[in-house]
């Protein structure tokens, strides 16, 4: 039976079969020393048989090797226990140069980008590179973990459908048997039908957004968690659920994973229970006084002041996270709900995480009738295909909801502090990358 390294310190003398990947060769005083590694750790295996050590001739890292030895303590070893009188079977021979060193740190600067992912498959069993996946699969973990504790189901919903349900031109086409389909953008309708079904649901899976984009922000395929919640009873519920959520996770991973997070060069959390808020035009206000640049006229917050705002509020506030509230009303989507109170700006918000917009926050229009009107306002046809059971759940009733998609390579990419949303995907697809 195969022994993983965290368990070789159960079977000190005694002899253990590993099955590990060959990561380092030398020879020290005569003798030769391998390291191995398996997904639990290195080990050190020493070897002094010369017909043993032969079999290791030209075999580059990443040959796959069966080995039976004895296990014995040594405080100077990983895991303080080491391998000896081995009996190595070369499983899977590698005997070619890699094309990158897998075994030294990897470079993530800009010019070096193309390098890192046309390389993906060799430099992710770099351990270093490997800590930024391992991350993204916990703080996935924790996102579906606290939302099934507050009683939302996970659903999954297409990826094909029949045309722009969002409007845009920022959509892929393709041929569906002679039909015209595209890649959803997300889920938006269907999680809003299911709210009908289920009152609270949540979906983690791709969205596809056609943008000529090469920022470090964009990515043409982007993981989301999308969730929908029923019978809220304001937008500020809606701001509570992200929130809520969003402090739980962080806490948690920093709690749990803070020696992988500071390995990584990740900074200091700094963040409270409640985030602070400020609406769009508060944010302009401050931005244009504070940097003598006027952005008073514009609509959404321009990158510059979503960093900027964040800064703020992480060194006067003590939150890196924060929302930002009230959007114009000429922003808004024709399935977004218009405060009642203004007139003229959305029930909608922002959630910016360390100068970058992680989810988009807005209570929805369920009123049928209002909901036909907006449409119509929008320059969106009712009667059309696409919208025939998604208008059909409205009008069989559905309760006041809200719920926001939440980007969640750009989550990775901020919480440990990486440059680009690219360098927290396994696999980027942009404008210029459509392998491996």
């Amino acid at each position: 039976m195969r022994v993983l390294h965290r368990d070789l310190k159960n079977h000190v003398d005694k002899e253990v079969t590993v099955k590990k990947k060959k990561k380092k060769k030398r020879l020290l005083g005569g003798i030769t020393f391998i390291n191995i590694r398996d997904r639990s750790g290195l080990t050190q295996c020493v070897v002094k048989d010369e017909a043993e050590v032969e079999k290791l001739r030209g075999m580059q890292i990443g040959t796959v090797l069966t080995i039976k030895a004895k296990v014995k303590s040594e405080s100077r070893a990983p895991g303080e226990v080491e391998l000896y009188e081995p009996e190595i079977t070369v499983e899977v021979p590698v005997t070619e140069q890699p094309a990158i060193e897998i075994d030294k740190p990897i470079d993530h600067k800009p010019e070096n980008q193309d390098t890192l992912f046309e390389n993906r498959p060799l430099n992710v069993r770099n351990p270093e590179e490997q800590k930024i996946f391992r991350i993204r699969s916990e703080l996935n973990r924790f996102l579906r973990e606290y939302l099934h504790a507050q009683e939302f189901i996970e659903i999954q919903t297409p990826k094909l459908i029949g045309g722009a349900s969002e409007g845009g031109a920022e959509i892929f086409t393709l041929d569906y048997f002679g039909k015209e389909a595209t890649l959803a953008q997300s889920p938006q309708l269907y999680k809003q039908m299911m709210v009908g079904a289920f009152e609270r649901v949540f979906e983690v899976g791709p969205a596809f957004r056609a943008e000529p984009s090469m920022t470090t922000r964009h990515l043409s395929e982007a993981s989301m968690l999308d969730v929908e919640a029923g019978f809220i009873d304001s937008h500020d519920e809606v701001l509570q659920i992200a929130e809520q959520m969003v402090h739980n996770v962080l806490t948690r991973v920093y709690d749990e994973h803070g020696d992988m997070l500071k390995e990584l060069g990740a900074p200091e959390l700094v963040i409270k229970e409640s985030f602070p808020r400020f609406t769009v035009a508060k944010v302009h206000e401050l931005y244009t006084e504070a940097t003598g640049e006027d952005t008073t006229k514009e609509k959404d917050l321009t990158p510059a002041e979503e960093r900027w705002i964040c800064d703020y509020s992480r060194d006067e506030l003590g939150s890196e996270a924060v929302f930002v509230t009230e959007f114009p009303i000429e922003a808004m989507k024709f399935y977004h709900m218009a405060n009642p109170e203004t007139g003229n700006t959305v029930l909608w918000g922002d959630l910016l995480f360390r100068g970058l917009e992680i989810a988009t926050c807005p209570q929805r229009e369920h009123r049928y009738d209002i909901l036909i009107k907006q449409m119509k306002d929008a320059g969106i046809d009712p009667g059309h295909s696409i919208f025939k059971y998604f208008l059909e759940a409205f009008k069989n009733g559905l309760p006041p909801h809200g719920g926001f998609g939440f980007g969640i390579d750009r989550f990775v990419q901020k919480t440990i502090g990486l440059a680009s949303v690219k360098e927290a995907t396994l696999f980027p697809r942009d404008i210029n990358r459509l392998a491996p």
